[in-house]
């Protein structure tokens, strides 16, 4: 449909119409099984049902397509209905949670997995995703770190734009692709506590600075969506933030695209004491220029009397409503109603998605620890042991639309690598602790002391037999995501038990973290011979595993994120403003910004992560040691890969402005790259400095740079490397 032709529309409909393009119900109006990510809000009035411009939570061709020939056909214009729903790492073929995907340090492999989502996703009837969520996360309590790429600007930038560009592709007309939605704007991973929903309180310097950045930039691919965040900043809530939505968003990042509330945000605005009703929640969504009001009923019972009293413009309406049709017609809706819910088949698991899935995995693990090379795994005999060991729980707990009979756990895995006689299994012990709470509720279980004496013994039996035990444990896929705040982040303590145990036996120990956050891992590095994180790794976990612990794959995983020493540090960062007494690397340390008890920096920082070989830095140095803002210096590094396998391994610049008119961070990633190298092999990597990339929102409160002595590290990690030095004149 053309521009005029879809003005001609809008012109044409009744207020209530266009009020109700700009609500979205939930799926459980339409279909009883929908999947409900939020709280139900009641039941929907007839006229809003038939009217409302979208729903979320519910797919499958078959009844998607029986749903929209209804809806159109008893809409007085005809209007398609758009159905959205959250892939955020997986439709049917689930990838790495995306905080694992952060870990590969490779926007292309997260691209082509959103390309994967997306055409599995478009394949089941699916429009839009509410993916990628951009939010810079730096406090392991909160939950949704999960659905995070990591800590860092820079690298949550690229993951978060190579995701907008493979769900939606060169042209989202075609029928392969889908809507991405960049969200929670702004700022929601700094919420207080790092506890969910909860208020975020930062100064306009650390917002630009840091927490502004990645939206910023996957806006810059167009993305048909952003979504605002539950939490107040700086005391107004974002989905009501003029100046967040409005200079910022529209103005300043040029977003034009459908501004889209989370589920309920608009009338939670009145729990905040922002606004006084449905009514005066509804005013100020619409002021701060929010497009759809997901599931609150806000818009639905008030907007139409706030136009018709004229509190609301007609043309503040007609805008808004005009970008959800725009959407629409972006997708092709107007032409092919049926867009992807025609096919009766919808979407398979395909040899390729798997393949592909399974080399993400791999490319996720983080190795921490490797004590003797004691991996590879050596072909003897090996007991996989712990609650994860053989688990078809390998999804977060926003893979809701995968299917647990597709994941391959580790223990199917095993058994397809090694001789069956050469092996064991067993669960150790319970997943969790009695009576623990997870986002599903309190997990009870009957005889549950009863159960883990049973499981210990096996285990520990298990353990005296084989060589080598791989011990697989973590937290529940319930223990990560939406409404997962926490105070610990141990192991359960029923886990750190078993872990004891079978170091009684005197066994090498492989020790396996499955996990949607970062841990508290003190007690099980001493425990452990060697120590790897597998994120909460998807379909293809299994497989993954097994190809990095049997070294047909190197594991090439970086910390997205720092691991701390102990909770009481959080939260974390490797990228921290330095001092005016900073703690020294040796000596004393009192009267310096310090802990008594604990040290200042992570157990395992920002950029880490072990490999089966070894690669040496030769010779950093820079093309020239002063430049002008109109230049560049290029800084290089030659990388050799002087161990006995191939690997890849990513090579980290970071950059540090040594005085400015702000405090500027002890170092900061500017640039990445990640390669391989055969044994023996080498390559020079370079990375171009240019003024653009020195500048900070300084004391003028502009985007600039200043004159003055930069730190150049080109490493492996957040904590290496000597620092080289250039002038920017």
């Amino acid at each position: 449909m053309d521009k005029k032709a879809l003005e001609a529309l809008l012109n044409d409909m009744s207020t209530e119409e266009k009020v109700m393009q700009l609500v979205q119900i939930p799926g459980s109006e339409y279909e009883a099984s929908a999947e409900i990510t939020g709280i139900e809000r009641g039941q929907v009035k007839d006229n809003v049902k038939k009217l409302a411009g979208s729903t979320l939570g519910i797919w499958g061709s078959k009844r998607l397509k029986k749903i929209q020939e209804k809806y159109i056909k008893e809409h007085p214009h005809h209007i398609p209905l758009m159905f959205m729903l959250d892939v955020i790492h997986g439709h049917k073929t689930v990838l790495p949670c995306p905080l694992g995907q952060g870990a590969t340090f490779d926007p292309d492999t997260v691209r082509k997995g959103a390309e994967m989502q997306a055409q599995e996703a478009a394949a089941d009837g699916v429009h839009a995703t509410f993916s990628p969520m951009a939010d810079l996360c730096r406090d392991a309590r909160w939950g949704r770190i999960m659905e995070s790429t990591g800590e860092d600007k820079i690298l949550n930038s690229r993951m978060a734009t190579a995701m907008v560009e493979g769900y939606q592709g060169d042209d989202l007309k075609d029928r392969n692709y889908i809507a991405a939605c960049v969200k929670h704007y702004a700022a929601y991973g700094a919420a207080e506590g790092g506890r969910d929903y909860n208020n975020t309180e930062l100064s306009e310097h650390t917002l630009r600075e840091h927490y502004l950045r990645a939206y910023g930039e996957a806006i810059k691919k167009n993305p048909a969506m952003v979504m605002t965040s539950f939490n107040s900043i700086n005391g107004i809530p974002a989905t009501g933030n003029k100046f967040l939505m409005k200079k910022i968003l529209r103005e300043e990042f040029g977003f034009k695209g459908v501004l889209i509330s989370d589920w309920g945000a608009v009338g939670e605005m009145i729990n905040h004491g922002f606004a006084e009703d449905q009514r005066d929640a509804a005013l100020k969504a619409m002021m701060a220029g929010v497009d759809i009001d997901m599931c609150s009923g806000c818009y639905s019972s008030s907007l139409e009397d706030l136009v018709n009293t004229g509190a609301v413009s007609v043309q503040m309406l007609d805008e808004a409503v005009l970008r959800v049709l725009n959407m629409k017609n972006d997708l092709g809706l107007f032409e092919d109603p049926y867009r992807g819910i025609d096919m009766d088949a919808g979407p398979v698991i395909t040899g390729e998605s798997r393949a592909l899935a399974k080399e993400a995995v791999a490319a996720s693990l983080v190795l921490l620890e490797n004590k003797e090379n004691t991996l590879p795994l050596r072909k003897e005999k090996n007991a996989f042991i712990g609650p994860y060991a053989n688990n078809k729980k390998l999804q977060s707990s926003w893979a809701f639309s995968g299917e647990d009979e597709n994941t391959v756990t580790v223990w199917e895995a095993a058994l397809e690598a090694f001789d069956p006689e050469s092996i064991k299994v067993s669960t150790g012990c319970t997943m969790l602790d009695q009576d623990t709470m997870t986002a599903r509720g309190k997990r009870h279980v009957d005889n549950w002391e009863v159960e883990n004496t049973k499981f210990m013994a096996e285990a520990v039996k298990a353990a005296e037999w084989a060589d080598t035990v791989i011990m697989c444990l973590g937290e529940d896929f319930a223990q990560s995501g939406e409404a997962t705040s926490k105070v610990s982040l141990k192991l359960p303590a029923v886990q750190l038990k078993l872990l004891n145990e079978i170091k009684k036996t005197g066994k090498r120990i492989v020790t396996l973290i499955f996990t949607g956050r970062p841990l508290e891992l003190n007690e099980v590095r001493e425990l452990s011979d060697a120590l790897m994180i597998c994120w909460l790794p998807g379909t293809e976990g299994g497989h993954g595993v097994m190809d990095v612990l049997l070294g047909k794959v190197s594991p090439s995983g970086r910390l997205p994120v720092s691991f701390p020493y102990t909770v009481g540090q959080e939260p974390l960062h490797y990228d921290m403003y330095p001092t005016g007494r900073p703690r020294p690397e040796t000596g004393p340390s009192a009267f310096t910004s310090s802990y008594l008890d604990c040290e200042n920096g992570a157990l395992y920082p920002f950029g880490y992560g072990l490999s089966y070989t070894l690669f040496e830095f030769i010779n950093p140095t820079l093309s020239a040691q002063k430049m002008s803002g109109s230049e560049t210096i290029t800084a290089y590094v030659t990388v050799r890969n002087t161990g006995a396998m191939k690997g890849s391994v990513t090579v980290q610049l970071y950059i540090r402005d040594v005085t400015s008119s702000r405090v500027r961070p002890v170092r900061e990633l500017a640039d990445f790259k990640k390669i391989s190298l055969d044994p023996g092999a080498e390559e020079e990597v370079g990375f171009i400095i240019n003024e653009e990339m020195l500048r900070f929102w300084t004391a003028e409160e502009k985007w600039e740079s200043e004159a003055g002595k930069f730190l150049v590290w080109i490493c492996n990690s957040s904590r290496d490397g000597q620092p080289l030095e250039f002038k920017l004149a």
